[in-house]
């Protein structure tokens, strides 16, 4: 009997930034969810690291290695495919910093729960009183032009599109997004909710943006040591552009 969740977690020479213990202490409580380590050609000693965390808790945890590093889009793509074909239910995607805390994960779930319509949850870092949301004032600026500018070409009212927390349910709709690469690494977000977008309307269920739901989330904190530097929304300008040229 598979896990309800997969989450999937792409990771590339993590093995000093890797919260362990985070990980370990929250499957002693929740066997609701198996964690898909994958290790994404990393250069370090990031292999061994995910080897021995499934050592030592081989019903939660189990490591799928990349011996070339593909970016993040192709390592989560892969990832994805792999846990489908375990038969589970859902699977999500997770930053493995943890800059999305896993104590996000059971609300993620509960909402599916209550609206089994949906198949997809989207994490949102929306700020918010009572909310404990802390980005860099130039991300954030940037990221809500970026944000603002898919949301006009998606025609959807969607606030966060890059928030590295996301569930999926195992439908046909859903693994037809993850089939063929993304042309994308920096923005591959943008480009799945486009081809999920595509792929309801072929299947004759609108433009599918009932069946999605944006989770403000409670906490989300920029964590030290990211490869995503300030050029790298320049890159993601040039990456959306390829995309409207490819799916329009």
């Amino acid at each position: 009997m598979p896990p309800q969740v997969i989450v999937v977690v792409p990771c590339y020479n993590e093995e000093k930034r890797l919260p362990v213990a985070d990980y370990e202490d929250f499957v002693r409580g929740n066997s609701d969810y198996k964690f898909l380590l994958v290790n994404d050609g990393s250069r370090d000693g990031t292999l061994a690291l995910l080897n021995s965390i499934a050592a030592r808790n081989p019903e939660f945890f189990e490591v799928m290695n990349l011996e070339k590093n593909g970016g993040k889009a192709e390592a989560v793509r892969l990832g994805i495919q792999r846990a489908f074909a375990m038969g589970t239910e859902w699977v999500a995607f997770w930053d493995s910093d943890l800059a999305t805390g896993l104590d996000e994960l059971p609300y993620f779930l509960a909402i599916t729960r209550e609206r089994p319509g949906l198949q997809i949850v989207l994490g949102a870092r929306v700020r918010l009183l009572g909310r404990d949301i802390h980005r860099k004032l130039p991300r954030h600026i940037l990221g809500r032009v970026f944000a603002t500018t898919a949301s006009n070409y998606l025609r959807w009212p969607v606030y966060d599109t890059q928030c590295g927390a996301k569930f999926f349910r195992n439908t046909e709709v859903i693994r037809e997004i993850y089939r063929e690469p993304f042309i994308s690494r920096w923005i591959f977000d943008v480009e799945l909710l486009v081809r999920f977008k595509k792929a309801c309307q072929r299947a004759n269920l609108g433009t599918g943006s009932d069946k999605i739901y944006e989770y403000p989330l409670r906490r989300w904190e920029d964590v030290k040591g990211s490869t995503v530097k300030g050029r790298d929304f320049f890159k993601a300008f040039f990456e959306f552009f390829r995309i409207v040229m490819k799916y329009r």
